[in-house]
């Protein structure tokens, strides 16, 4: 990504984070402490809730949201159509919500909350003026997501049939990376024209990848943020400082992994790379 170009995301790639929170200004406290991230109220004043976007240097990462519901991180996946997403999720056994515009007569975007066939909740993102996570791949910022499932064979025939998502055989730590045919080429043609000369020496297929699929031992399906850091034993250290938990951590061949947990009960990943690190 340079400066000069945005990022965008053509469909079935995920493009956009949210953590839902009781708190907004706990997670604000702990997230601004942890990654050095600048914040921002989008909701004008007066208006019930926050939602608040989430930079660095300048660089949208994602955004802080109020919930009643119990906190979590929400992936959202690009699409050009909302709408028609939103109805095709439904025809494939999810479900879906009501689209909503974003900011004023939706000049932001149009989202929808949606429910895969297994019960994993994640979001379709129809962009507008915010294009997406601008700040990725670098310390401080979002670095992909991970299905987990206990099933993920299963899992993934859904998103297979949604946005034509391939396995791609490539694997780190306990996941294997998704593609989407065609995204590093539309990379190559955008933000990004030096990939092909930079990942030169990656495996066949890896300027595709768009995510992750994990297998679990238990626990309900979901969706799992990682964000990329400089050194994942001192950020594991500081989560808990600011009033996070551990809960386990991993090393592959690319990189230095930990879980954590944030003061109000969101899990996620912290990932330093770290090639041959073990």
């Amino acid at each position: 990504m340079t400066d000069q170009t945005p990022r965008t995301y053509p469909q079935g790639v995920p493009s956009w984070i949210d953590a839902r929170q009781l708190d907004p200004d706990a997670a604000q406290a702990f997230y601004g402490g942890l990654f050095g991230w600048d914040f921002e109220e989008r909701l004008p004043p007066g208006a019930p809730g926050s939602y608040r976007i989430v930079s660095l240097d300048g660089h949208e990462v994602g955004a802080i949201a109020s919930s009643e519901d119990p906190a979590t991180w929400t992936t959202y996946i690009a699409v050009d159509d909302a709408d028609v997403a939103a109805a095709r999720v439904v025809e494939l056994g999810g479900s879906a919500a009501a689209p909503e515009d974003a900011g004023p007569g939706g000049v932001a975007g149009r989202s929808v909350d949606c429910v895969d066939p297994r019960g994993a909740a994640f979001g379709l993102w129809q962009a507008r003026a915010r294009l997406g996570a601008q700040h990725i791949n670098a310390p401080g910022g979002w670095v992909f997501s991970d299905l987990r499932s206990t099933e993920p064979e299963h899992a993934f025939s859904f998103y297979e049939q949604l946005f034509g998502w391939r396995v791609s055989g490539i694997e780190e730590g306990p996941s294997a990376m998704v593609r989407l045919p065609g995204y590093g080429d539309h990379l190559a043609a955008t933000s990004d024209p030096d990939i092909r000369e930079r990942q030169a020496g990656a495996p066949e297929g890896f300027a595709d990848v768009i995510g992750a699929l994990a297998r679990t031992d238990s626990g309900p399906d979901d969706w799992h943020v990682s964000f990329s850091v400089a050194d994942r034993d001192d950020a594991a250290a500081l989560a808990e400082r600011l009033g996070g938990s551990v809960l386990g951590a991993w090393e592959g061949f690319w990189t230095k992994a930990a879980e954590l947990r944030d003061p109000q009960g969101a899990t996620f990943r912290v990932t330093q790379f770290a090639p041959d690190s073990d």
